[in-house]
């Protein structure tokens, strides 16, 4: 076989135990038939002492660089790998360094039972794609299977079997950090980005050494954290948690996505990493989940601060029972789960339960059949960072963008244009475009947006920059506070002349990258520093300002929205993110992405989202008071879920609902009614309008991204089956009710055409 991993007799050992339905050369193992993997598993479960076992569900954090000596606090944690006591480690990097770290495991444990190694590679792993808040804005799931795929590709190259990726927490709040990280507000837009992130990652074949294990997380309702705050309890109805939080994970799990992750928060009182009832009533229970649960970094542990659990051993005990296979980083199950197994709390078969997931997620990555298949640093040399790599990137980053506002077509600007300002801290930064969670990254490594625009234009454009503001100072690595210079306005003098004398000016505006992510909530999502006042001192000299916004989440921008002739939100576009603007802005690109968030007016309307309730007093009714309303500012969004112009414009006719049999025909015409080639993504969403329970205003239940050349009318058809029509009730149940239902088509979630069918 490959690379001989083992000892002779280890390996004679192993190869009779492993041999059901498969074969062993004279040296050792292969794990290649796929018939014979549950019985592969069992049978060498049966070699394995209680405390291998309780070894495969530990991981560590790498600590130290395992080329070079092994000392100190370090010392215990080598001869532990090397006593086969430790199943999986993160963040140990390189082709290099995981094959030396894989051999202590394999080279001096009993068994010789490889571990396996992750990382968060949430956007990428050298290459930076958009965040995926912002793929999410694309619409597009092949976008979200192409930028999983280049970080699968190069994170696999490093050696790396394994990404904590992707996390598909719906969120409904912009104060909440990690909205970033996930794909927006809505179940349906994120139960499609959610499958196309599993098949990008792990392809069609988990062995395969360019492709690697996914993990859906965090499981489960994270994302409805209490006041947008980090890490804080969550409290929602049995429906909320069918109908909007489960979805995702569900299409996951059907996607066949490697592993799932619990989450740090409680549902309802108790703790995801002890939740019996998520993990394996539904998850392991309802759905037939064959895969490996993993808890987040030291959630089991923190159930004792939750109240949950009293101390170590119980907290083994109850995350055990509850479902989570294996222990990132809390070190509970190493210290107090044996006892818990011996005075008969924990029944061994939980614990034979937990090795089989993982041990099987082992097989499938062919990790028995070469531990250090993986590991081959001369791919790693080549693939990072490539040509192929930084082309999608760049491709992905422009399908992300999302044009907001374009007030008398000053987009696409013209290459040929005189003069341009470009303005603002970030429109240099090379650094805040990659985006948080920016895994091995090199710092400073973006494409800033004025190189992009330089890039763009002809040699007779002259392109002048003016700092403007400075947004942020301090230490900015992940883990330490962010220090935001509230009015700075030393840089206003130089950005106005600037503005004065130029034909048209492009000032970039939003966020320090490490004001989104774990632990980046905000109690206001408004722009920080003095963003505000320099764009109004910018409207006293010049007509003509177009915004780029910078962002990992909503922003409340109602004054930009007023005073901006256009707005592009480019969020954190990633590696390409310069290229990627400038291919908008000047016009090589229609765009065509679409908001997967609500935009509020004022971080007072957080939690905000399109898929509201009527309540029972939705209208102002001759000017009465008494009607859900703020008495200072509006209900709606800014910009709503859905919404994203383009530089052309579609008109949408002969809309048509029909029942066929049992399920709703629907039609429309769409015209590119515009002069310039473009994509349009036409959203059909729903209403049950009188149900057994409060059903939502409307929800998507369908979309379609669809190319048109100028002046091209497509017919645009759905089909709506009484799945699709149906929701889940506060027992689990899927449930389809006659009524009547309004369907409605459209360009955004508030820009629609409505008819009304009834269904027996």
């Amino acid at each position: 076989m490959k690379n001989s991993l083992l000892n002779p007799i280890k390996s004679i050992a192993i190869c009779f135990i492993l041999a059901f339905n498969s074969s062993c050369d004279d040296q050792g193992q292969s794990a290649t038939a796929e018939g014979g993997m549950d019985q592969k598993v069992d049978n060498l479960l049966t070699l394995m002492t209680i405390d291998e076992k309780i070894g495969q569900t530990i991981m560590y954090n790498g600590t130290w660089e395992f080329t070079g000596p092994v000392s100190g606090d370090n010392q215990w944690k080598a001869e532990k790998i090397k006593n086969g006591q430790v199943g999986a480690m993160l963040n140990v990097l390189t082709a290099d360094e995981i094959r030396r770290t894989q051999e202590l495991a394999v080279n001096n444990s009993r068994l010789g039972i490889p571990m396996v190694f992750a990382y968060d590679v949430i956007h990428g792993y050298k290459t930076m794609l958009p965040v995926p808040l912002a793929q999410a804005a694309s619409w597009d799931p092949e976008v979200a299977r192409l930028g999983s795929e280049v970080a699968a590709r190069e994170a696999s190259a490093a050696g790396l079997h394994w990404t904590f990726a992707p996390m598909i927490d719906i969120s409904r709040d912009a104060r909440w950090g990690r909205i970033m990280e996930s794909p927006g507000e809505d179940p349906y837009l994120a139960s499609i980005m959610a499958k196309a992130w599993v098949e990008g990652y792990q392809g069609d074949d988990l062995s395969s050494p360019t492709t690697i294990a996914a993990c859906a997380k965090h499981f489960a309702g994270y994302g409805f954290a209490e006041a947008g705050r980090d890490y804080n309890t969550v409290e929602v109805s049995m429906q909320t948690l069918y109908n909007v939080i489960l979805p995702p994970f569900k299409a996951a799990s059907d996607a066949g996505v490697a592993t799932f992750m619990n989450g740090f928060n409680d549902l309802n009182g108790v703790p995801a990493t002890g939740n019996e009832f998520l993990q394996r009533d539904i998850l392991k229970g309802e759905w037939n989940y064959d895969g490996m649960m993993v808890s987040d970094w030291g959630s089991i542990p923190e159930m004792i601060f939750h109240g949950y659990a009293k101390d170590t051993a119980q907290a083994a005990a109850m995350a055990m029972i509850a479902g989570s296979d294996m222990d990132m980083e809390g070190r509970v199950y190493e210290k107090g789960l044996k006892e818990k197994i011996q005075q008969g709390e924990v029944s061994e078969d939980l614990l034979d339960d937990a090795v089989r997931r993982i041990l099987k997620l082992k097989f499938k990555l062919g990790l028995f059949d070469d531990p250090y298949r993986y590991s081959d640093a001369q791919r790693e040399k080549e693939e990072l960072l490539s040509a192929e790599s930084l082309a999608a990137a760049r491709d992905a980053a422009r399908k992300s963008i999302v044009l907001l506002k374009n007030e008398s077509s000053i987009l696409p600007l013209q290459k040929e244009i005189n003069s341009i300002a470009v303005i603002g801290q970030l429109a240099a930064h090379k650094d805040i475009p990659l985006g948080s969670w920016r895994a091995q990254a090199v710092p400073n490594s973006a494409v800033s947006l004025l190189e992009g625009i330089k890039g763009a234009v002809t040699k007779d454009t002259k392109v002048a920059f003016a700092k403007g503001y400075t947004l942020t100072t301090g230490h900015r690595s992940f883990g330490r506070e962010l220090t935001i210079v509230e009015e700075d306005k030393s840089g206003f003098t130089e950005a106005v002349n600037l503005a004065k004398s130029s034909d048209v000016v492009v000032l970039a505006m939003g966020e320090d990258c490490y004001q989104s992510g774990e632990g980046r909530s905000q109690i206001d999502v408004g722009l920080k520093g003095s963003q505000i006042d320099l764009l109004n001192e910018l409207k006293k000299v010049n007509d003509n300002i177009v915004v780029v916004l910078m962002t990992g989440r909503p922003v409340a921008i109602p004054e930009i929205a007023a005073d901006a002739n256009a707005i592009l939100e480019a969020w954190f576009g990633g590696s390409e993110a310069g290229n990627a603007i400038a291919d908008v802005l000047f016009g090589d690109y229609n765009p065509s992405g679409k908001l997967p968030v609500s935009f509020p007016y004022h971080t007072g309307q957080e939690p905000l989202y399109y898929s509201q309730k009527s309540t029972g007093r939705p209208i102002n009714r001759a000017e009465n008071v008494f009607w859900t309303h703020y008495t200072d500012g509006p209900n709606d969004a800014l910009f709503p879920f859905g919404y994203g112009l383009s530089y052309t414009s579609f008109n949408y006719e002969n809309f048509k609902v029909s029942k066929e049999e049992e399920s709703i025909s629907i039609s429309v015409d769409v015209t590119n009614s515009g002069d310039m080639d473009g994509e349009e993504v036409v959203q059909l969403y729903i209403q049950d309008v009188a149900a057994s329970l409060v059903r939502p205003i409307k929800e998507l239940k369908g979309f379609e991204k669809v190319w048109f050349a100028a002046g091209e009318t497509k017919a645009i058809k759905f089909m709506l089956s009484k799945d699709e029509l149906s929701f889940y009730n506060e027992m689990g149940e899927l449930v389809f009710e006659p009524g009547e239902f309004r369907i409605s088509v459209g360009s955004n979630s508030r820009d629609l055409n409505t008819q009304s069918i009834t269904l027996n």
